[in-house]
């Protein structure tokens, strides 16, 4: 994804949760305790911007919803690694942020490959992955599914595979980004 003028936000938001989530596995490695509500919201952040990246549309509230959660979790993730890292380490690492939430530059930045393949959806049929997050866990995001007259099926414990027409889709992504910003 190379960042524009329209994609500039959610492109330093992706770039961002990577970097926290690399921080966030090297002070796990150094046996640091991660408290769930971080790890939570760094979840919740990277749903956020997978919604976002699927609905096209520039929501300024799920936006300011996601950088909140990025400041919460590189607020701790920093502290905790000032206190692990040696300085050289620390200087890096903020460098990195830097970069990523860069105003003027432009940044390529790799989403990570997902299985992009899904069984079991007619092929008439568009679909989407979902993440059950605080806000919106599987249960109303199945509400929300039957709601909006389409089919899923449940992936893992916290995703779920909606499919149906286009426009209902279209339909269940706005809704869920409005409930998911509502919090």
């Amino acid at each position: 994804m190379l960042s524009g003028s329209g994609e500039y936000s959610l492109t330093r938001q992706v770039a961002t949760s990577q970097i926290l989530e690399e921080i966030l596995l090297e002070l796990q490695r150094k046996d640091v305790t991660i408290p769930e509500n971080i790890i939570s919201n760094l979840r919740a952040a990277r749903s956020l911007i997978k919604v976002l990246d699927l609905s096209k549309s520039d929501l300024g509230e799920t936006t300011q919803k996601i950088d909140e959660y990025l400041s919460t979790v590189e607020a701790f993730l920093i502290t905790e690694a000032e206190k692990t890292f040696p300085e050289e380490k620390i200087d890096a690492l903020l460098r990195k942020l830097e970069v990523a939430s860069c105003n003027v530059c432009v940044t390529t930045v790799e989403p990570p490959k997902e299985n992009r393949f899904v069984t079991g959806v007619p092929r008439d049929k568009k679909w989407v992955r979902v993440e059950a997050m605080d806000e919106l866990p599987l249960e109303k995001l199945e509400d929300l599914a039957i709601q909006n007259k389409l089919q899923f099926r449940e992936e893992n414990s916290k995703q779920l595979v909606v499919y149906g027409s286009k426009e209902d889709l279209k339909q269940f992504i706005k809704i869920m980004t409005q409930k998911a910003g509502q919090k």
